[in-house]
């Protein structure tokens, strides 16, 4: 089978030789991800477009092809196409009619003919001559050139013609491995896994820094976002995770910065930590996915604020865009379903946080902060290659249990922070049945570590999203009867 790919547009207006070390890098790419599904597939190319050749026409393979070239950045589009010597527009005829003679049975059709090369004929001798032999050889219902029933598609190049029989639109953007690495800030959410795909689709070579702040479950959910989008948009290039145990920054942001500044101190910390990181591993950008005024921390003052930690260069490809634009790109790209349950995290959350940040009133709160635990995190961080993630994936997933009732013998723990405890008291119509603890989630593991781990508990929050990350962390450790409080669910 034949397949022939165009060229994203703004690669043919580079200059000569930025466009051929672009087709190269395309062509490369593409070599690498087929021969994975066919060992003796044919890349070639080097100009306008480039030709792949499989050695059957079979049909699975054929749609695995499509799938490759269709999430490949730096198509524009691709065809799949048979090719045919051509002697004259008889011969042109005599290959089209078999493709078409079914398909134009009492439908309008028009006839669009593109041409390489010295012809004894033009483009438009070709679409009136093999328009009008297919009206008269065929039941076609007429000729209609604006919205026709069924386009034929015709390519002539040098002395051959392709007839194409399918026609898919690529991702455009730069092949990948043409521009510089960057380090992509990733959550899992909607808004980070699409800022990385954009990065991926500009050609950027996109590596992925995970802030840890709640345990096992969520870093794997994380994980699973990284690897899909590795897989399918990247996987031409191999690309890092790099995960960063956050949860003792996080204490100590909640137990000594004052509330309405945590969400600007926390992002400077990840900020600081990311850009020490990068310098290790040679990159000069990094990703985040922040949206102009999303949330508090996003207005123009605080993300002024939170820059100003870092001399990295930040690029946020969605600065300027809508929630449900965001949301949408993520529904296309096939990561929406990952980040709708990817767990919130919901404890670095100022009761009025500010969205005016002061630089001498950040430095202040800062003042206070043991940066040590900021270097023992990155000191920790651990730098895996994105193929490793499957390894990590591929073990058991801890389940956990929800109740919705209190039995007698259980020891319920409500792990909110303490602002939240104080707004909204969690009254139990049964509380002489079970003891209730108050233990704030940032001191949870070091309270449980010398529990009995038979004993049964349930933790409670808010939205169930804490709850359940520390949950299945104490699983981890050998916690055998441990699960989440949900009270009318």
């Amino acid at each position: 089978m034949l397949f022939v790919v165009k060229l994203y547009p703004e690669i043919t207006i580079k200059s000569r030789p930025v466009r051929r070390r672009m087709v190269r890098q395309l062509r490369k790419n593409l070599k690498k991800l087929l021969r994975q599904l066919d060992e003796s597939v044919e890349v070639v190319g080097e100009w306008d477009v480039i030709d792949i050749e499989t050695s059957s026409d079979d049909q699975l393979l054929t749609s695995q092809v499509c799938e490759r070239l269709s999430c490949t950045p730096g198509i524009a589009q691709f065809q799949v196409v048979d090719r045919f010597p051509i002697t004259d527009l008889d011969a042109i005829v005599d290959v089209c009619k078999p493709y078409y003679v079914e398909k134009l049975a009492g439908k309008t059709f028009a006839v669009r003919c593109k041409r390489q090369g010295k012809h004894p004929f033009t483009s438009v001798d070709v679409e009136r001559h093999v328009g009008g032999a297919l009206l008269q050889q065929t039941e076609a219902a007429g000729v209609k050139l604006k919205n026709p029933d069924v386009t034929v598609q015709l390519e002539i190049r040098q002395d051959h013609v392709h007839v194409v029989k399918q026609q898919q639109p690529g991702i455009g953007g730069y092949p990948l491995g043409s521009q510089d690495p960057v380090l992509s800030l990733i959550s899992g959410g909607f808004d980070s896994a699409v800022s990385s795909y954009l990065c991926i689709k500009r050609g950027l070579l996109t590596h992925y820094c995970f802030f840890n702040l709640g345990g096992r479950e969520h870093e794997l959910a994380v994980k699973e976002v990284a690897l899909y989008l590795w897989m399918k948009f990247s996987a031409s290039h191999q690309v890092r995770f790099v995960t960063v145990p956050f949860e003792g920054v996080v204490e100590e942001i909640l137990t000594s910065v004052e509330n309405s500044q945590m969400g600007v101190i926390l992002k400077r910390m990840m900020l600081r930590a990311a850009s020490q990181l990068a310098d290790e591993l040679g990159f000069q950008a990094l990703v985040t996915g922040e949206s102009v005024a999303q949330v508090s921390s996003q207005t123009l003052p605080n993300l002024a604020v939170i820059d100003s930690v870092t001399d990295k260069l930040l690029l946020r490809p969605l600065i300027l865009s809508g929630k449900q634009d965001i949301i949408d790109v993520a529904r296309a790209i096939g990561t929406e379903e990952f980040s709708k349950h990817i767990p919130e995290y919901c404890g670095v959350i100022s009761n009025k946080p500010t969205t005016r940040a002061r630089p001498e009133r950040i430095a202040r709160e800062e003042a206070r902060f043991n940066m040590q635990l900021l270097d023992d995190a990155v000191v920790s961080a651990r730098v895996q290659l994105v193929s490793q993630v499957a390894l990590d994936l591929a073990g058991p997933k801890v389940e956990i249990r929800v109740a919705d009732k209190l039995e007698p013998g259980v020891t319920l723990i409500d792990i909110r922070h303490p602002d939240e405890l104080e707004r909204s008291p969690l009254l139990l119509a049964d509380g002489g049945a079970v003891e209730l603890l108050q233990v704030p989630f940032y001191q949870l593991q070091p309270y449980m570590a010398d529990k009995d781990h038979s004993a049964c508990y349930l933790l409670y929050c808010d939205k169930g999203m804490m709850s359940r990350l520390h949950a299945a962390h104490l699983a981890d450790q050998g916690f055998a009867n441990v699960g989440i409080y949900q009270p009318g669910k």
